[in-house]
């Protein structure tokens, strides 16, 4: 690591955007990540320093050792910091475009299949030093 902190970036209207969250701060192994909303300052200027479509916010975005990890790749460097969930990272060696397609179908229904909020989602106190730029 550079000693910067991974950054997991999230659509913060997304229902299942902001369960994944909950998840990660229940399961997290190091409590190393620092969490942002895609639709936040934060979150756009990370987009824009990472060459990322500031409009697009139907992936999760995890910035980790200066690059930006999209769809599937974020996932499985989300799960290196999920205890007995980092198992799953051995999905990594599935094809990147049969992991993107799923991962893609299932973005593409979340709001559908899991409802969208209209505000972004509110860490606990005791969590809401890892937000940055919240609300």
């Amino acid at each position: 690591m550079t000693g910067e902190q991974p950054l997991l970036l999230f659509d913060g209207e997304c229902s299942l955007c902001s369960s994944a969250v909950q998840f990660v701060l229940k399961h997290e192994r190091d409590q190393e990540l620092r969490f942002a909303p895609l639709q936040s300052e934060v979150g756009q200027a990370a987009l824009a320093d990472h060459g990322l479509d500031p409009e697009v916010l139907d992936t999760l975005v995890v910035v980790a050792d200066g690059r930006a990890l999209v769809r599937s790749d974020a996932a499985f460097e989300l799960a290196r910091h999920l205890g007995p969930w980092r198992a799953l990272r051995v999905l990594r060696f599935v094809p990147r475009g049969l992991r993107d397609w799923v991962y893609d179908f299932i973005a593409k229904r979340r709001y559908k299949w899991f409802g969208k909020r209209d505000a972004c989602w509110m860490p606990r106190p005791e969590h809401q030093d890892r937000f940055l730029d919240i609300g």
